[in-house]
């Protein structure tokens, strides 16, 4: 993932968001704030990008997005728990359509039993009520490839909600074999045929 792929869906979800009248603020950790400056890269980013909060400590998850003291206690601050009250609080203290939250570690330090290197969790809400969370697992690849491959995913969850509810599948139906099942037939007793009485 370089960073033409990060301006490129930048300059792609910010189309599709002024088209829908969406609005955006991003909740950063491990990134430090690249997917905001990702997208307010893109001249006339303003009428869609509100904010970005860059909580790289839990106090900074507590006070400015409203992380429970427990969440972070209970599952730590990478988790998908945290993730989602990130992305949630970002919505609610911006008021904004759309959030994504980053928290993850990048390396080359920070692992934990159980959270390695390039453990990154995001999560995108909606005004909506839809909530997307995902987890990546990069790998020891680098501090900076993990920052990067970061911002890309979360520009990509944020145009998976940006276009809008997907209207529900139908289910399709089982296609009905055309071939009958073979019924077992009874043996019929061949009927013999009576010789007509010879024409006079």
């Amino acid at each position: 993932m370089s960073g033409s792929d990060a301006r490129a869906l930048s300059r792609s979800l910010l189309d599709l968001c002024r088209m829908r009248k969406l609005t955006i603020a991003t909740a950063e950790s491990c990134t430090g704030g690249l997917v905001a400056g990702a997208l307010t890269d893109i001249p006339g980013s303003s009428d869609v990008i509100d904010r970005g909060f860059v909580t790289y400590s839990n106090d900074a998850k507590r006070s400015m997005l409203g992380v429970k003291a427990t969440t972070l206690a209970t599952f730590g601050a990478v988790s998908k728990e945290t993730a989602t009250a990130m992305a949630i609080g970002a919505l609610e203290k911006a008021g904004v359509d759309l959030a994504v939250s980053i928290t993850g570690i990048a390396g080359p330090g920070g692992a934990t039993p159980g959270k390695p290197v390039g453990l990154v969790h995001f999560a995108v809400a909606a005004r909506d009520g839809r909530i997307l969370h995902r987890e990546h697992r990069f790998g020891a690849i680098g501090r900076s490839s993990v920052r990067q491959r970061s911002v890309v995913e979360a520009l990509r969850m944020l145009m998976e909600l940006a276009r809008g509810p997907q209207t529900p599948k139908k289910p399709r139906r089982e296609a009905v074999s055309r071939l009958r099942p073979r019924v077992a037939r009874t043996a019929r007793h061949s009927a013999v045929k009576r010789r007509r009485p010879p024409r006079a």
